[in-house]
């Protein structure tokens, strides 16, 4: 069978490269095992990783919808138990006990309950009896909920036959005890560091680019921006306290305007930075300091951009490579529009006004072009996504269907549109967000946030191929994808990697 997909090299490989930044680690060493969980990510995942402490190789892996707590292998068989879980910021402490096989990598989740328990301690008393310590089910009233908990012995007589969601309340029920919330993170740092001389804290590859002379160039969490060189070596990095996002290389390749992540607090504003940086050293060039959160992108004719973000921070962005024009996502109405929707969006569009210099183009409200809709499904709220405009000037793009219950089977899109009057030539339907998106001259590729990478035909819309992207022996998550050549790409993934890329 031929694999659709290779992976032909990779830059920023490290032992423990899947994992991040550790926070828990808990060694087996009668098997010579290392489990390693990383941090948690708001909206994101906390992956879990299963080492070899001889050659460090990653045997399983599992990412967490929640921040891990606890992890204990079971002293006979190839389990390790994984308890997770957060407060939710209103009353509840919700989480998971997963189980992860470790022969199979497969993991399942134990608690029957829907918001589960946030799983505070784990330790296996023999081969049937696990102790479990958990949080309250929720602080109402409760002002020690976030120094106690509850403690519950379970048995099973073979953990390896234990079904999915089938630890009901009675099995969790147990009496009050003091239940410590300890920082595990400097233990698990220096495990890690121990047992490897090259480990490095890597996460979230934003942006990747190629340069002519075969440097490529990345953002990432805590990095401005890196240049790593033809041999495969990292010439120079611009570290950053949150990391670098969008990159414009200039047509000559001396410098790049790179977007920097500046989160707004929930009072404070942060002023975001756009910085123009020398491709030669990294040293700072020049820098734009926006009136309001911007992205930025490179429009057709290579000049830089900077495209309105919104009103609703990531879920109005819409960062069109290859645009002719700056294209972004308004909540506001058109001029003269007779019955506006509650909370509908319009993809607007401003032209590239002046002439061409080496800074970004700033849109002005004088040039602002109502196109269309962005839902094209009457009573539907559409959130925005990454995307691209086709040669033929028709636009591309990605985005989600707004539930209130969250993403639903089929509410991620990816669509081709007319720029005329907004209707779809297809839409192609998934269950997982797309992270990341680019396009040749006959193809679209999108990442997702479960791994998968898809390739879809740029005329029609219908799949030519879909695969799981795989470092080794385990999955990795597409965060940046940017077409090099036809069928030759780069992908950016969660874990700080960069690889270069052909399909068949």
């Amino acid at each position: 069978m031929t694999i659709p997909l290779s992976v032909d090299r990779i830059l920023g490989d490290r032992s423990f490269a899947e994992i991040g930044d550790p926070v828990l680690a808990t060694a087996d060493e009668r098997r010579g095992l290392l489990a390693v969980a990383s941090r948690y990510e708001f909206g994101g995942t906390a992956p879990v990783g299963v080492y070899d402490t001889g050659d460090l190789a990653c045997h399983a892996l599992v990412r967490s919808h929640y921040p891990v707590h606890a992890m204990a292998f079971h002293p006979t068989l190839p389990l390790l138990a994984v308890g997770t879980g957060r407060y939710d910021g209103g009353y509840f402490f919700e989480g998971q006990l997963l189980l992860l096989h470790l022969e199979t990598g497969t993991a399942i989740s134990l608690i029957e309950h829907g918001l589960g328990r946030q799983v505070l301690e784990l330790e296996w008393l023999d081969e049937q009896a696990l102790r479990v310590v958990m949080a309250p089910p929720d602080d109402w009233e409760d002002e020690t909920a976030r120094v106690e908990g509850h403690v519950a012995v379970v048995r099973r007589p073979d953990w390896a036959a234990v079904p999915a969601k089938s630890l009901t309340g009675h099995d969790l029920a147990g009496p009050r005890v003091p239940a410590p919330r300890p920082d595990g993170s400097a233990v698990a740092h220096r495990m890690v560091a121990e047992l490897s001389t090259n480990w490095e804290s890597r996460r979230n590859v934003r942006a990747v680019e190629a340069l002519s002379d075969g440097r490529i160039l990345a953002t990432l969490d805590g990095v401005q921006l890196e240049s790593w060189l033809p041999s495969g070596d990292r010439a120079w990095m611009v570290p950053d306290e949150e990391g670098g996002r969008e990159i414009v290389v200039a047509t000559d390749e001396g410098s790049a305007w790179v977007g920097l992540i500046r989160r707004p607090g929930m009072r404070d504003s942060v002023l975001q930075s756009v910085v123009r940086l020398s491709l030669a050293d990294g040293q700072q060039l020049d820098s734009i300091v926006p009136s309001s959160f911007v992205s930025l992108v490179r429009c057709a004719d290579g000049r830089p951009a900077l495209s309105p973000d919104g009103r609703n921070g990531a879920r109005s962005r819409l960062p069109v490579r290859g645009g002719s024009r700056i294209y972004f996502q308004s909540t506001l109405q058109p001029p003269g529009e007779r019955n506006p929707s509650k909370g509908e969006s319009w993809v607007t569009a401003m032209d590239l006004q002046g002439p061409a210099t080496a800074r970004p183009v700033e849109p002005h409200d004088s040039s602002v072009r109502w196109m269309f809709p962005y839902s094209w499904e009457p009573g539907k709220t559409h959130f925005g996504g990454p995307g691209i405009e086709a040669a033929d000037g028709i636009l591309v793009h990605a985005g989600t269907v707004y539930h209130s219950q969250g993403l639903q089977p089929g509410g991620s899109f990816v669509v081709r549109r007319e720029t005329t009057d907004g209707r779809p030539r297809w839409v192609f339907r998934t269950d997982r967000k797309a992270t990341a998106l680019d396009a040749d001259a006959a193809t679209v590729y999108v990442g997702y946030d479960d791994g998968e990478v898809v390739a879809l035909d740029l005329g029609d819309g219908t799949v030519r191929w879909r695969q799981h992207l795989t470092v080794g022996a385990v999955s990795a998550v597409p965060t940046a994808l940017t077409v090099t050549a036809a069928g030759r790409f780069l992908i950016g993934t969660s874990d700080g990697r960069i690889l270069e890329c052909a399909a068949a």
